[in-house]
């Protein structure tokens, strides 16, 4: 069984997936108040701390995706800091950015995404542990566009075109893709160096907001089943008409729960619901309000 979870945090990004092979992941981090870090941060040291091997992934320094970092740090801990290469600075600089860019620049802690890299246990298994199934599909390094974000970034200008496009993929079950805050204009002039996977589930990039809209040809070749609408102000957001959406603004924390071949959606508000998963009966409190079913094989 493994579990992909995104967690409502205002106008920022958090989640984690427990893995069904000794693996944990976290990406990005925020919290909006001082006493959620305990809702946050408490329920991933629970999680993780029975796991062989974590992991943080950092899709860009932006504020809404680093927001309590060092506090992260102190109460769960990371010796694993996954993010794109770069010299991000600052005009002024955080206490979640000095921490960003500490853990970026260890030597030790830190490893580097770029298309196509392999890591042990990320997406390499050995006799030890299973894989992550975590693939890295974008940067490509030697692009100009990312070079050129990359350059912004050092300026302390601008931050979402770092952002990497990271896979996961469960055997036998869901594929999930994540975009960061990459922007729509950006993407538009990368796309062609990306190989689109077919996915079940896309986390609508820039927090579903217009400027990060994936483009329809990009989507067909997607072709998700479920596009996650994150939690920008609502005159902000494209609704991704004519696929079916989880709004996270309505929905609250939204979790995937993976066992064999289907899928079961919960989520925080028992208010909210949708008409396109399958009513299974799975009801399960301790996880939240129950959505529905799917089976990923299904709709490939």
């Amino acid at each position: 069984m493994s579990v992909i979870k995104s967690f409502s945090v205002g106008e920022g990004d958090m989640f984690y997936i427990e893995h069904n092979s000794d693996n944990f992941t976290v990406i990005d981090c925020c919290y909006d108040e001082d006493d959620s870090r305990d809702r946050y941060f408490e329920e991933i040291k629970s999680k993780s701390q029975n796991v062989g091997i974590t992991r943080f992934i950092s899709t860009h320094p932006d504020e809404d995706h680093i927001k309590g970092l060092q506090e992260f740090c102190n109460t769960v801990g990371v010796s694993n800091f996954y993010c794109v290469k770069n010299e991000a600075t600052k005009p002024e600089e955080t206490e979640s950015f000095k921490k960003y860019c500490e853990l970026r620049d260890d030597s030790k802690k830190a490893f580097y995404l770029y298309k196509g890299c392999s890591r042990k246990w990320m997406n390499q298994a050995d006799e030890v542990r299973g894989s992550a199934g975590l693939f890295c599909l974008w940067p490509e390094t030697s692009n100009e566009n990312f070079k050129e974000a990359l350059q912004k970034a050092k300026d302390g200008v601008a931050y979402n075109n770092l952002s990497p496009i990271i896979e996961y993929s469960a055997e036998n079950n869901i594929t999930a893709l994540w975009m960061g805050d990459m922007e729509h204009d950006f993407l538009e002039k990368i796309k062609d160096e990306v190989q689109w996977p077919k996915v079940d589930l896309l986390f609508a990039p820039h927090h579903g907001r217009a400027s990060g809209k994936v483009s329809s040809d990009v989507l067909k070749k997607l072709n998700p089943f479920i596009v996650v609408i994150g939690e920008a102000p609502s005159q902000h957001l494209d609704y991704y008409n004519g696929y079916n959406t989880i709004t996270q603004n309505s929905a609250g924390d939204i979790i995937f729960k993976c066992e064999g071949e289907k899928v079961h959606v919960y989520c925080s508000n028992y208010s909210y619901n949708v008409g396109f998963l399958k009513d299974e009966n799975k009801i399960d409190t301790d996880i939240g309000h129950y959505l529905g079913t799917f089976c990923p094989k299904e709709n490939e």
